[in-house]
C-alpha cells in the first residue's frame, strides 16, 4: 500500500515547487515594467529572489527535494538575472558586451554543471568533486558565503538598475546606489569567475561520462564479433 502511494505521487506539487511557480509568475511581471516602473519591477524582483531561499528550506523541511525542482529553481534563477541583464543593456549601451559576456557565462556553465551532475548521479569516484578545491568547498558547505555572494552579485545589477531612475538615498553627497554598485562590483565578478569553474569541470566530467560510454560501446561491439 505505501508502494502505491508513493508511486502516485504528484512531484508538480510539491511545496518547494508551487513556490517556483509563484517566482516565475513574479519574474514576468518584473520584466514587464522594467523598462517604466521600477518600484512595480523591484519589489517583484526582490520577492522573487527571496523566495529562493525559501524554496530550498521548505525541500528540506518537507522531504521534497526533485530533479525537477533543482532545474526549476536554477532556470529560474538564470532566467531572471538574465531578464535583468537585458534591461541593462538596454540603460547602459556602453557596457552592453559585459552584460551578454556575464549572461553567456552565467546560463551556459550552471545549465552545463547542472545536466553533468544529473547525468553522472553523482555515483562515480572519478568525477571531480567541486568540494576538494579549498575555494569550492567554502562556496558549498557554508550557506552563509554562498548567500552572501549570491546576494551581492544580485546587488550589483540591481542597483545599476535602480541608479538608471534614482540615485536612491545620499550618504555624504554620494549616491547610496551607486555606493552599493561598487561594492558589490569585485563579489559580482568572483561570481562569475566561479561561474567559469563550474564550467570546466562539467567538461571535465562529461569527458569522464565520454570516454565511460566510448568504452562501453567498444566492448559491446567486442562482444558481438564471432570468435
Amino acid at each position: 500500500m505505501m508502494e502505491v502511494e508513493k508511486a502516485k505521487e504528484n512531484i508538480y506539487m510539491f511545496v518547494p515547487n508551487i513556490i517556483g511557480y509563484a517566482r516565475i509568475v513574479l519574474a514576468i511581471i518584473s520584466f514587464y515594467y522594467m523598462p517604466t516602473n521600477y518600484v512595480i519591477a523591484s519589489w517583484c524582483y526582490i520577492i522573487s529572489v527571496l523566495l529562493d531561499a525559501l524554496d530550498g528550506h521548505a525541500a528540506r523541511h518537507f522531504n521534497q527535494s526533485t530533479k525537477f525542482g533543482a532545474m526549476l529553481d536554477q532556470l529560474t534563477d538564470r532566467c531572471g538575472t538574465c531578464g535583468l541583464l537585458v534591461t541593462l543593456s538596454y540603460f547602459y549601451p556602453k557596457y552592453m558586451f559585459w552584460f551578454q559576456l556575464s549572461m553567456a557565462i552565467d546560463v551556459a556553465c550552471h545549465w552545463f554543471y547542472l545536466h553533468t551532475t544529473v547525468l553522472q548521479g553523482k555515483t562515480s569516484h572519478k568525477f571531480i568533486d567541486m568540494s576538494g578545491n579549498p575555494i569550492m568547498r567554502v562556496y558549498y558547505t557554508n550557506r552563509v558565503v554562498l548567500g552572501l555572494m549570491c546576494l551581492f552579485n544580485e546587488l550589483f545589477y540591481s542597483s545599476l538598475y535602480l541608479l538608471h531612475f534614482t540615485p536612491g538615498p545620499l550618504i555624504f553627497g554620494i549616491s547610496s546606489f551607486k555606493l552599493l554598485a561598487i561594492v558589490s562590483f569585485p563579489v559580482a565578478v568572483v561570481k562569475t569567475g566561479i561561474s567559469v569553474i563550474h564550467g570546466f569541470v562539467a567538461s571535465c566530467n562529461i569527458g569522464v561520462i565520454d570516454v565511460a560510454e566510448r568504452a562501453a560501446q567498444r566492448e559491446r561491439e567486442a562482444n558481438k564479433k564471432p570468435q
